[in-house]
């Protein structure tokens, strides 16, 4: 808790002592074709949006400047910067490589390459960032405190000190190093000099969140409890959302007899974060003390729903269970317990208490038998006969063969993380859109984690976003052009369905304005019925849209925009199949095989359909892409299907071919992500990722800051 803390002081620093911010009034943004582009214009610009914390429409500024001029060691510096901000720390330490390899004496990018490397752990690196940069300018404050705390935390100890000694000779009333070297020393085991530098630093201010949190820590150690509070309570004032001081201070109130005030802690940090697994825990182990077992049962499942692995979590409910009398509840954590982990003979125990209490008399004696026989082979040879020994999340020791305590790689338990972060959302946050003022520290919003929806045409006009997109779309464009119908037909991503009642009714006003011109013409037009079907789809009426564009492509089979809008129409229609059956076993959308059953199995009929409503869909997408192969949005939604059935290797290939048609595709790198992400390939997901918040798609920071 404590180092984190200081990272968020760091960070803070970091932001205001590198960010020089000119301030321009009367700047107007040039056209976005780089060649007319003023990039000096656009950096001021974007140094302004980023002094109000606007980080993602800074990175935009600053991406124009890149186009233009992409010799200039600022534009990646100040977009590295942005990215920091965001917590995007790998896309950071790239623009600010790009940045030094363009111009080496840019110090300001080693102190920022410097801040990201410590944040993902390569202090070792950072120091010798740190180091470049005291050779340019020897005494700046922020490379000092920086390395400072970087050979603390590799558990150099004389180095830091006199690290802290330089910098604080050199600047004597800077708190932040005051604080930084009495953390240091607290880890040393010098605490008579860590409360020294902590109680000079409250002499300078009584602001600094950190010096109180050191001080309820070394308190805590020496079993201070009421001085410990109230250290813990100037905290909490300073840093009243921080989730974690709350629980801290529950723990500090539990020591005082404080039952009260520790369940108000954590009822007020599950307030700011329902599904926080340490506060969850730690409530239903108070409310178990103090007899509120049903609740504290209630507790434990919902830890269970984020984390099925968390092993105290499944004991503790069964003995509360145990307690409470539901012995085929207990019985059945207990057995969960003893299938994971075979020489834990406490659940053997346990199971064989539940069983007595129901009866089984057989099962009960073998379960003791087993148990006893358990720790007698432990006593005679405990080498030989280890018992199990679990944590309370599996994974936190590796062997040499890079597998965890459970048989796991690292590939397969960050898919796990990934997987659990998937389907255990906290909170909706809805998308945005550039006019609600995307702003500040994105990566805080708690947003769920899906695909970007695929490409469908729509009557309603796109939003504007901070997303950069081509929507190349030849056939619709000519359409349009040549004003074959009344109306202009747009490229959205969504389906656009309108909620609004008088939004609704004119899309059916347009569904009956060319009905009507269906009924009064001799021949219908083919694009009449394309234009109903565009409508249809909006209004969800999918057969009816499917029939429509059938209909218009029968009379020109190369109608691309027909074939296009049949595909979203088939999608859509396959996606409300799969609210009435379960697809988790679908890997392929090679639905040939699928749609075989078995003597043994019966045939799963919504299944069935669902699979080919998806197949018909990729049928117009190949139609498609075999008249016109760089059909960007063709090969997106390809994507979108195939990570929707879960064929995810097919899924990056399709994304692949789209960014190489558009190598700036944001949503199409965030897609991707994803996908690399089912696959447990971290490298490459967290590449796309930072690429796809580089251009624009707000969800990237949000994944990135929580997977890392």
């Amino acid at each position: 808790m404590l180092n984190k803390i200081l990272k968020y002081s760091s960070c803070r620093s970091l932001r205001f002592a590198t960010l020089s911010v000119v301030i321009a009034g009367g700047l107007a943004l040039s056209s976005p074709a780089a060649a007319q582009v003023n990039a000096e214009q656009v950096l001021t610009i974007g140094r302004n949006v980023m002094s109000m914390e606007d980080y993602l429409l800074a990175i935009q500024y600053f991406n124009m400047a890149i186009k233009a001029k992409p010799y200039l060691a600022d534009a990646y510096y100040l977009r590295g910067l942005a990215k920091l901000q965001l917590e995007d720390f790998e896309g950071a330490i790239a623009d600010c490589s790009a940045a030094i390899s363009r111009n080496k004496f840019k110090t300001e990018a080693y102190k920022a390459r410097g801040f990201a490397l410590q944040k993902t752990g390569r202090d070792s690196l950072a120091i010798d960032d740190y180091n470049i940069g005291l050779e340019y300018n020897p005494d700046d404050k922020y490379f000092l405190y920086y390395k400072g705390i970087a050979q603390t935390e590799l558990k150099q100890y004389s180095q830091a000190d006199s690290t802290f000694l330089r910098l604080l000779r050199r600047y004597p009333r800077f708190e932040e190093g005051l604080v930084a070297r009495g953390r240091m020393n607290l880890l040393s085991g010098d605490t008579i000099a860590a409360m020294k530098d902590l109680d000079k630093a409250l002499t300078l201010s009584r602001t600094n969140p950190g010096v109180y949190l050191m001080k309820a820590e070394m308190l805590t150690k020496r079993s201070q409890w009421e001085d410990a509070a109230l250290a813990m309570d100037e905290a909490i004032r300073l840093l009243p959302e921080e989730i974690d001081l709350y629980i801290n201070r529950a723990y500090i109130r539990y020591n005082l007899h404080n039952f009260y005030g520790a369940m108000a802690d954590y009822d007020y940090a599950l307030t700011l974060q329902p599904l926080n697994e340490t506060a969850l825990f730690n409530r239903a182990l108070l409310r178990t003390e103090v007899k509120a077992l049903s609740a504290a049962a209630e507790d434990l499942t919902t830890l269970l729903k984020i984390n099925p692995q968390n092993f105290y979590a499944i004991y503790n409910r069964a003995l509360i269970y145990l307690e409470i009398k539901d012995y085929r509840k207990a019985y059945n954590d207990f057995q969960e317990i003893s299938r994971r982990y075979p020489k834990f003979y406490p659940a053997y125990y346990g199971m064989a208490e539940c069983q007595q209490q129901m009866g089984n008399i057989r099962e009960m004696l073998a379960n003791i038998k087993k148990a006893d026989q358990m720790v007698a082979n432990y006593v005679d040879n405990p080498k030989k006969n280890p018992l199990d020994r679990p944590t309370i999340q599996a994974g936190k020791s590796r062997t040499a063969n890079g597998k965890d305590n459970s048989g796991k790689s690292e590939e397969e338990e960050f898919m796990e993380k990934f997987n659990q972060l998937v389907t255990s959302e906290a909170s909706e946050t809805p998308e945005l859109a550039f006019n609600e003022k995307i702003k500040g520290r994105v990566q805080d919003r708690d947003i769920n984690i899906t695909p970007q929806e695929l490409f469908a045409l729509s009557f309603s006009t796109p939003e504007i976003s901070l997303r950069n997109l081509s929507n190349s779309f030849r056939n619709l464009e000519m359409l349009n052009r040549r004003q074959y119908i009344s109306r202009k037909i747009y490229l959205n991503e969504g389906l656009s369905t309108p909620s609004d009642r008088d939004l609704l009714g004119k899309i059916f006003a347009i569904e009956d304005e060319f009905t009507s011109a269906i009924s009064a013409a001799d021949t219908p037009r083919p694009v009449d019925f394309f234009a109903r079907g565009v409508a249809r789809t909006m209004l969800k009426n999918f057969d009816g849209a499917i029939s429509d564009l059938t209909r218009a492509i029968e009379t020109s089979d190369d109608f691309i925009a027909a074939l296009f809008a049949r595909s979203v129409a088939y999608t859509y229609k396959g996606s409300q199949e799969s609210l009435s059956s379960d697809n988790s076993h679908i890997q392929s959308p090679i639905i040939h095989n699928s749609l075989k059953g078995t003597q043994n199995s019966p045939v799963d009929h919504s299944a069935m359909q669902k699979n080919l409503d998806y197949q018909l869909a990729m049928n117009d997408i190949d139609t498609i892409l075999g008249i016109d192969p760089s059909m960007l949005y063709a090969w997106y939604n390809k994507g979108y299907i195939y990570y929707t059935l879960g064929d995810f290797t097919s899924s990056i290939l399709a994304y692949g071919k789209a960014l190489e048609i558009d190598p700036e595709f944001g949503q199409g790198y965030f897609n991707r992500g994803l996908a690399y992400l089912r696959q447990g390939n971290r490298q490459s997901a967290f590449a796309d990722l930072s690429k796809a918040g580089e251009l624009g798609v707000l969800q990237a920071y949000n994944i990135l800051k929580r997977l890392q």
